[in-house]
């Protein structure tokens, strides 16, 4: 089969879309040919090399977290012939093995369901762990991104109260998906207080860049600012989350499963061919992505 991989760390120039062994399910584990992959910032920072502690590169590498596609090689409770989306690894390829999966609804088309999986299992893993519900009211710094837009739609899902910070371009956007935009830099949390009528009650920090001093100064407690980008938060007392222990992949695709189905979560995306993933990329690495960059055969 033919994959998204690269040789040595570098910026997007580094990929190639070449040759690659097949991979094969194993327990508890699915196998599906890719309709579509979402790109997520995990993977440029993968290939720049940032997360490799200072080590040189050795083997191959190959990117990807989250795809869509129809199953041919499974466990029980799915199908040859499924149509599928989820997370996994190595997902920007011909094929791809999934651990966490949920049905995608027949009206869902392709891009939007690959860009569910790592955007949709973060989401509600980060709601979970704020214990947001209808009438709360909640921060997202950073709402128009990928992950940023589905956890805003999920919060107003639940009936809380939604302000985001964007670009002014985005405000727009924010507005068309529910949520109160305000500008992110300097002055944040006066804005932020300014359109709540108040503190709020709780913060999710997606971008990683407002101070996070500035966020906690939001909320009645350190702990009800959740961060999944500003990886020194813990230090201030906030909390910090990258999955593991946290997470439960399987209820959260279902969910975001459901959501789609019933077009309360909505998620615009923009697609590249494969041999053009370098574009892509380059889009995702400049911060300034409005929803999901999806990578189609």
């Amino acid at each position: 089969m033919r994959a998204l991989q690269y040789k040595a760390y570098g910026g997007p120039e580094v990929l190639e879309w070449g040759e690659a062994p097949d991979p094969h399910a194993g327990p508890g584990q699915i196998r599906v040919a890719v309709r579509a992959a979402s790109v997520n910032p995990i993977d440029w920072k993968a290939i720049s090399g940032v997360m490799s502690g200072g080590k040189p590169k050795e083997g191959t590498g190959f990117v990807g977290y989250d795809a869509a596609g129809v199953v041919d090689e499974g466990v029980t409770g799915v199908s040859v012939g499924d149509e599928v989306f989820g997370r996994g690894s190595g997902t920007q390829a011909e094929y791809a093995v999934l651990d966490a999966w949920a049905a995608k609804p027949p009206s869902i088309d392709w891009a939007v369901a690959a860009a569910a999986g790592v955007a949709g299992e973060t989401s509600e893993r980060t709601l979970r762990l704020l214990d947001v519900d209808a009438g709360d009211s909640l921060f997202v710094d950073g709402g128009a991104g990928g992950v940023g837009a589905v956890a805003v739609q999920m919060a107003l899902a639940r009936g809380t109260k939604v302000i985001a910070s964007a670009s002014e371009a985005n405000h727009d956007y924010l507005r068309e998906l529910g949520a109160t935009p305000v500008v992110y830099g300097q002055g944040l949390a006066e804005r932020v207080r300014a359109a709540a009528g108040g503190p709020v009650d709780a913060v999710l920090d997606v971008a990683g860049k407002t101070p996070i001093e500035e966020l906690i100064s939001l909320v009645a407690e350190p702990s009800q600012v959740v961060t999944i980008a500003n990886y020194t938060a813990g230090q201030a007392g906030a909390r910090v989350t990258g999955g593991g222990a946290d997470s439960r992949p399987m209820e959260a695709l279902a969910l975001t499963a459901d959501l789609l189905a019933q077009n309360e979560l909505v998620i615009k995306v923009q697609t590249f061919p494969f041999d053009r993933a370098a574009e892509a990329y380059r889009i995702t690495q400049s911060g300034h992505v409005r929803g999901k960059l999806v990578l189609v055969p």
